[in-house]
């Protein structure tokens, strides 16, 4: 992804796809209680043009403005449907640049009781589909290879980290020498590093194997810890959330887990996994109710704490 041409995009795009969304609700200006808009995190460029627009809106339609956390919003799109877990719950926020696990009190108390503290598992998808040759984005073609794969067949290291925090950045760098040594080792030795053309060759040979084993150890990381968080807090209502919450084998392990545990779990339908303005729409309806608005003066953050 181009920062520049996103904004442009944004830029293009974000008027048709305001008056589209206008007629599909059959709805005005003039009917809309306040302007919610992705306050942070994210590309600033494609932030500054949604924060922007909305602040004209906010001040030309004499409506309040409501700043939403882009994170927080991935949390709450578990809120949209009919069938909504009650509170508290957990949620495993899991994307291309954050993997967390909140605890839920209500609708705008959220606490971040566990994250990555090197690289979010999105990005693990996406490397790893970048190193062995894939298109981005990879993460979603890794959980198609991993379907018709042997989750067993190699193996990848767990990272031992205290408490609910998560890490990838070792797991990235076990895959990496995995394939520089065609599987003879996920270490580092001089003497097992293959040429290109072998390397190549055990890729073509291995991928489902290689993706479905890489994907199951992902998902253990994520499990596991989500697992001991469910432990310490005596919560049994379960969700996950984030662009990465629509791969399959994910979904499938995590409803798994939630039945053996007897857990209730909740997963949002696939368009309300990667990004998407319902997500803020809800969020910004309970930050109405409890009148949290924000003044004109608000700017957008690429990197903002909760």
């Amino acid at each position: 992804m181009v920062p520049e041409l996103a904004s442009r995009a944004h830029m293009q795009n974000i008027v048709p796809v305001v008056d589209a969304a206008l007629k599909t609700a059959n709805c005005s200006l003039q009917d809309i209680d306040a302007i919610a808009f992705t306050q942070a995190p994210g590309l600033i460029g494609s932030l500054l043009v949604g924060t922007q627009f909305a602040k004209s809106l906010s001040l030309a339609l004499d409506k309040p403005l409501i700043a939403v956390h882009h994170m927080q919003a991935h949390v709450l799109a578990n809120l949209i449907p009919d069938e909504r877990p009650s509170f508290p719950f957990l949620c495993l926020t899991v994307s291309g640049g954050h993997t967390q696990i909140v605890r839920c009190d209500s609708p705008t108390r959220l606490t971040v009781i566990g994250e990555t503290i090197d690289d979010a598992a999105g990005e693990a998808f996406d490397k790893t589909a970048k190193m062995l040759g894939l298109p981005y984005p990879g993460g979603p073609l890794i959980d198609k290879h991993a379907a018709r794969g042997n989750p067993n067949r190699f193996t990848f290291p767990e990272p031992q980290i205290a408490g609910l925090d998560f890490s990838f950045s070792g797991l990235k760098t076990s895959i990496l020498y995995f394939l520089k040594n065609a599987g003879a080792s996920n270490l580092y030795k001089e003497e097992f590093l293959a040429d290109e053309e072998t390397r190549r060759r055990f890729v073509e040979e291995n991928l489902d194997d290689i993706c479905a084993s890489v994907q199951a150890r992902i998902i253990s990381i994520l499990l596991n810890k989500l697992k001991k968080a469910a432990a310490e807090t005596g919560i049994s209502n379960l969700c996950l959330a984030g662009g990465v919450s629509a791969n399959k084998g994910l979904r499938k392990a995590f409803t798994e887990l939630g039945e053996k545990q007897g857990w209730k779990t909740f997963i949002p339908a696939f368009e309300y996994c990667t990004d998407n303005a319902a997500m803020i729409a809800i969020t910004g309806y309970y930050k109405f109710q409890a009148k949290d608005f924000t003044e004109l003066s608000v700017s957008p953050s690429a990197r903002a704490e909760w």
